[in-house]
């Protein structure tokens, strides 16, 4: 990449389209959670990030930083917690949950939350419009709570095969990001998702059955799952970014038994 940094995307960059990769340096060779510097938000740059466990975070006035943290935080199937309260909630049928039905105004929405410690948001345009582009091409999903009608909750996030790297999230009502994320989790574990990234630690994220792992261990255990992808049929990825969400798992019959 070059040396000569520029805030925010690198106009002078190449464009990737989704079918194109570039190579990132080794995370694991990195001293810090910053692999690399520069260049821009084009699909196939995006793409060839999470693929190799990298995902940009950078403020507004600094250029791209692309981050692998370690630790990193996951979520396995066998570790999804639902609380006692959140099976209430989901039994009271308090929010209507929805996939995919409005991903430009989740993606807002959690660019507004307000982030304790935090000064304004790393969900700046240039992140929205490259997300937004993402969804478009099927890659990125949101999953969103509804009451009366209207938007209080939801989260976003990358699927490739049987990886799901999550973004953001926000709430307007109490429990409502947690139970969009609880939907999204479910449908996507029964789909047979071998793993939520969930990038670093939160309390709330902890609190739903996230662990933490080296970033060596990740790291091996990301290359195997896109490993097994990639040995699968030529289009094994085509039902992952347009698949009927709603029309192939019906959410009310799934167990929300948990631990």
């Amino acid at each position: 990449m070059k040396r000569r940094y520029v805030l925010g995307p690198d106009p002078d960059f190449p464009y990737l389209n989704e079918n194109e990769r570039f190579s990132f340096p080794f995370p694991e060779e990195s001293t810090t959670n910053i692999v690399a510097v520069g260049g821009n938000l084009s699909p196939g740059m995006l793409l060839s990030a999470y693929e190799q466990g990298i995902f940009p975070w950078y403020n507004p006035e600094d250029p791209i930083l692309w981050q692998s943290p370690d630790p990193r935080f996951v979520l396995f199937p066998e570790n999804l917690h639902i609380s006692t309260s959140m099976k209430r909630i989901f039994k009271k049928n308090e929010f209507t949950i929805a996939l995919d039905r409005n991903f430009p105004l989740v993606i807002r929405y959690c660019a507004q939350a307000e982030r304790p410690g935090q000064n304004g948001t790393w969900i700046t345009k240039d992140i929205m419009d490259a997300y937004m582009e993402l969804y478009r091409l099927g890659w990125a999903h949101s999953a969103e709570s509804y009451a009366e009608g209207e938007l209080v909750g939801g989260c976003y996030g990358i699927r490739l095969g049987r990886v799901f790297f999550g973004e953001s999230m926000f709430t307007k009502r109490s429990n409502a990001s947690k139970a969009a994320f609880i939907t999204l989790a479910r449908t996507l574990f029964a789909d047979g998702l071998a793993f939520i990234d969930c990038q670093v630690h939160t309390d709330h994220l902890e609190s739903l059955g996230g662990q933490e792992m080296s970033r060596r261990r990740f790291l091996l255990l990301l290359r195997k799952t896109l490993r097994e992808r990639t040995e699968q049929a030529e289009n094994i990825d085509i039902l992952d970014r347009r698949g009927n969400w709603d029309g192939r798992f019906k959410l009310e019959d799934m167990s929300l038994s948990g631990r």
